[in-house]
């Protein structure tokens, strides 16, 4: 099923709108201290563990002041999947360039999120150098 050109424009102003309320929160307010409007991760407010997305607001709040180094730090596959996001829905859009076609094919497949996601988060809770890299702090 096609989406009609209006609602596909509808959609993408209302990604735009939100993406830009989200980069104006971000620079506006910093999830690193006390008294902020991001709500805690409750996965860890309750095991003490981290989950896939720890440290996803306070990568995205470094991101938009633009400390590449300090976003990667905080979490790494996200930074990872939110620079690949635009090329899945673009290539999931129709556009498909033949340069693009192996890492795309590679890329959608469900079987490598399936392993990537729940290995990320086991290795970024192990208590060991390298894996505490991976751990938001």
């Amino acid at each position: 099923m096609a989406l009609s050109r209006p609602l596909r424009i509808a959609m993408l102003a209302s990604a735009a709108v939100a993406a830009g309320a989200g980069v104006w929160l971000l620079r506006t307010y910093d999830p690193n201290v006390a008294g902020n409007p991001f709500p805690p991760c409750m996965f860890r407010a309750f095991t003490g563990w981290f989950c896939i997305g720890c440290g996803l607001t306070r990568a995205m709040h470094a991101l938009v002041h633009g400390d590449l180094v300090r976003a990667f730090s905080m979490n790494p596959l996200g930074l990872l999947a939110l620079g690949l996001t635009p090329l899945m829905l673009a290539w999931s859009g129709g556009w498909q360039p033949r340069l693009l076609a192996p890492l795309m094919r590679w890329v959608l497949a469900p079987k490598l999120w399936l392993a990537v996601l729940p290995g990320y988060w086991i290795l970024r809770n192990l208590p060991w150098f390298p894996f505490t890299l991976l751990a938001p702090v």
